[in-house]
């Protein structure tokens, strides 16, 4: 059936007779996207070991997939009203699953990268894209059941991402993480390409291609001189160049802002304390909880000796009380406050994170990152309330576009950071490999899980401000 087919054989104001389909298939394509970092993070160590990859570039592995979808994907929701979200879903499917071939056909470290942020590219088009598609197909209350729906992927994926990562990689091999989304990739893309309405576009202007690269350029200075201080110290001069420059490109990012006929990003949200709170939280969340994920499947293959799917199960409870604790704060958030909520949680993401460095073994790294996930569970939905809160209708794509976007750019910082902190331990790849750099990294991110509930306890405002 033709486009034309699919948009005239019904009532102009008629749902969409396909509209569950098409969420099913955009979901699918989704939940890729969300693997793609819980996956990856379990065949890293086995990744290093084939391609003979250091821990730089392993690091780059999943910051360079995260730094690319984070810094497009406001580009990405652009183009998508620019020239209709339907030909920017199959673009950007179509880029992801080819760049996916060539991530598992990669035999050295420049075509994995090259490949990765590719993957990047092509889900920070397709992941607002289908977003947008499915606010325009659906409306009222199913409009809310979709929405649902999509939400819930973020926790499934991760959750089936620790598993699937582990099966795949005891199994037909690391390279398997990147080639079983080419076959999927491309049934996905067949049967949008059928079913999908070609829905009017719904913005007028042009692409700001110089304030995307500007803020790709300064999130990866940051994230090369996170890596790099691992290896060279966190005061060495080029790290601190590094860093210094990632701040000058973010104030050019914040000037082009400011005279673009189109910007990316509406800046003056960013001058609203909810929506500051919302986006620390939201970053500082993902930071943390991909740091644990890096961190703990280096530790528990290479340290504990434990193999690819024993790890996968092992990072399973870590999941599951994500999801749990984010289910339960979505019912007692009204009743606690965002402010009194993110504290407590922080907390005991902090309490969490010191059990591996009390204790030692796998017990105590699965029970001590268990404990943290279930704060980080409740913190990713006061990130949301907290940003959304007060924000007109018509602010409220932009401003989750925001949130969105610091996602990725936490999970970007976050495993450089705890790779950095571990970076003797993770560099030795061997089952004698000193605790002390394992314990050092779960420290800074306890360390940072509690600053960061005292610069919470400040920044959310109270219910009555």
């Amino acid at each position: 059936m033709s486009d034309a087919e699919t948009t005239t054989t019904r009532a102009p104001d008629a749902p969409h007779p396909l509209r569950w389909t098409a969420l099913g298939l955009l979901g699918l394509a989704q939940l890729m996207l969300i693997l793609d970092i819980t996956v990856v993070a379990i065949a890293l160590p086995d990744m290093g070991d084939e391609l003979g990859l250091g821990r730089a570039t392993l690091t780059w592995v999943v910051s360079g997939y995260a730094l690319t979808f984070g810094s497009l994907m406001l580009l990405g929701g652009r183009a998508a009203d620019l020239f209709g979200p339907k030909r920017i879903v199959l673009a950007g499917l179509a880029m992801f699953t080819g760049a996916s071939l060539a991530a598992g056909l990669a035999t050295g470290a420049p075509l994995l990268l090259t490949a990765r942020s590719a993957q990047g590219a092509g889900a920070a088009m397709l992941s607002p894209a289908a977003l947008s598609v499915v606010v325009r197909l659906f409306d009222g209350e199913e409009r809310n059941r979709a929405l649902g729906i999509w939400s819930a992927l973020g926790g499934g994926g991760a959750a089936l991402g620790v598993l699937l990562g582990g099966l795949i990689t005891a199994g037909p091999g690391w390279a398997w993480v990147f080639f079983v989304n080419v076959p999927v990739g491309l049934i996905i893309l067949l049967a949008l390409a059928r079913i999908l309405p070609s829905l009017p576009r719904a913005g007028t202007g042009s692409l700001d291609i110089a304030g995307a690269v500007l803020v790709a350029a300064a999130t990866g200075a940051l994230i090369y001189s996170l890596i790099r201080a691992g290896d060279h110290g966190w005061l060495d001069l080029l790290t601190v160049a590094l860093a210094a420059s990632a701040a000058a490109l973010y104030a050019s990012f914040a000037v082009r802002q400011r005279r673009a006929a189109a910007p990316l990003m509406d800046l003056r949200l960013l001058g609203r304390r909810p929506v500051v709170a919302g986006t620390f939280v939201i970053a500082v969340t993902t930071a943390l909880m991909v740091g644990a994920f890096f961190l703990g499947s280096f530790y528990l293959q290479n340290r504990q000796g434990h193999g690819a799917l024993m790890t996968g199960v092992l990072f399973l409870p870590v999941a599951l009380l994500t999801m749990a604790a984010a289910a339960a704060a979505g019912r007692v958030i009204g009743r606690l406050g965002a402010r009194l909520l993110a504290v407590m949680s922080l907390a005991v993401a902090a309490a969490g994170f010191l059990v591996p460095v009390l204790g030692s073994g796998t017990a105590a790294m699965v029970t001590g990152v268990s404990v943290a996930a279930a704060g980080l569970g409740a913190l990713f939905v006061v990130a949301s309330a907290t940003a959304l809160a007060g924000v007109a209708p018509h602010e409220a794509g932009v401003t989750s576009g925001i949130v969105s976007t610091f996602h990725e750019f936490g999970a970007a910082a976050g495993a450089a950071a705890v790779s950095s902190a571990a970076a003797a331990s993770i560099a030795a790849r061997t089952g004698a490999q000193t605790a002390a750099g394992f314990e050092n990294a779960f420290l800074v991110a306890a360390g940072l899980a509690a600053v960061s509930g005292v610069i919470a306890r400040w920044l959310i405002p109270a219910e009555h401000e």
